[in-house]
């Protein structure tokens, strides 16, 4: 199972006097890697690349620069929901541009992340990018297509971090009607892995509307077969509103934990917000389901 998606539901909050508060600064569509016992958190931040920030603890975090910019790889603008993966001691980054995805690479979690050829995966139009690592070590890329709306999509990844475009598959749209309360838009796919059942999680709704909320499929198999919950596992309440494209992570405790945006405020679309809570794997009418303790908006100890 691939180090971002592992969780251990017994682990405990931690007992020292750490604490957060939502929301932490500006930014949307968040991704954190943990690695040498620093939080990276990526995100869509500014025009010409991406800002990355830096945590000891989850608490407070420091804006490390750029690690992507503008002239490094493919792409003039609309840079979009970074994500990363470490593989073979070396950082990947799948980003959007242009809406089409691109793949960087660096030496470091603070890149900077370039591309020696400047491509696109598929010269098909996509948006939101996801790796996931099986635990065979097959690495498959979940994302986003435009038909008729945003649908998600998924295909494996070559050992030279290329598209197989005969494995891409169709995996979801938006259905329910809790889904369709703006726009026909399912996006920020992010994969979690246990005993055997892989949870598509995905956004619905526009990021624009106040009811843009995180959803849960699952299945067997990783490209196929997926069933909905009924209802979002993350969603707006009367305080914080368009709650959505998040990424899971793994703190230091082995707790599982999730990162996301929502609206500035209420009222107020942009700009856009970075939040952290906590998230759990649990039992629930003898099933295994996905619980989400958000949006928070008091102070919390950091777990």
């Amino acid at each position: 199972m691939n180090d971002q998606t592992k969780d251990n539901s017994s682990s405990s909050v931690t007992t020292d006097d750490k604490t957060y508060v939502n929301p932490f600064f500006e930014g949307a569509d968040p991704f954190i890697l943990l690695n040498g016992g620093k939080y990276y958190l990526y995100c869509t931040s500014a025009a010409d690349g991406y800002l990355y920030y830096v945590s000891d603890d989850l608490s407070e975090w420091k804006c490390g620069g750029y690690c992507l910019k503008k002239g490094d790889v493919k792409g003039e603008g609309g840079f979009w929901a970074p994500e990363i993966m470490e593989k073979d001691g070396k950082f990947y980054m799948v980003y959007t541009a242009d809406e089409h995805i691109g793949i960087a690479v660096a030496d470091k979690p603070e890149g900077p992340f370039t591309q020696t050829e400047k491509r696109w995966l598929s010269e098909r139009q996509a948006i939101d990018g996801h790796f996931f690592v099986d635990d065979d070590g097959t690495v498959y890329l979940y994302f986003v297509r435009f038909d008729n709306g945003n649908v998600i999509h998924a295909a494996k990844l070559k050992d030279d971090m290329t598209l197989d475009e005969s494995t891409e598959t169709f995996i979801l749209r938006t259905s329910l009607p809790w889904e369709q309360m703006d726009c026909d838009v399912a996006e920020g796919p992010f994969m979690l892995k246990r005993d055997g059942v892989y949870y598509l999680t995905y956004s619905v709704n526009h990021t624009r509307s106040p009811y843009y909320a995180i959803g849960c499929a699952t299945s067997t198999d990783p490209l196929s077969g997926f069933e909905k919950y009924d209802e979002p596992i993350l969603s707006k309440t009367n305080d914080v509103v368009g709650t959505g494209h998040h990424s899971f992570f793994t703190t230091k405790s082995g707790n599982l934990g999730i990162v996301y945006h929502s609206h500035f405020s209420p009222t107020q679309f942009t700009p856009r917000m970075v939040r952290i809570d906590r998230a759990m794997f649990v039992q629930e009418d003898g099933k295994t389901r996905i619980m989400i303790f958000g949006p928070s908006t008091n102070e919390r100890p950091v777990f």
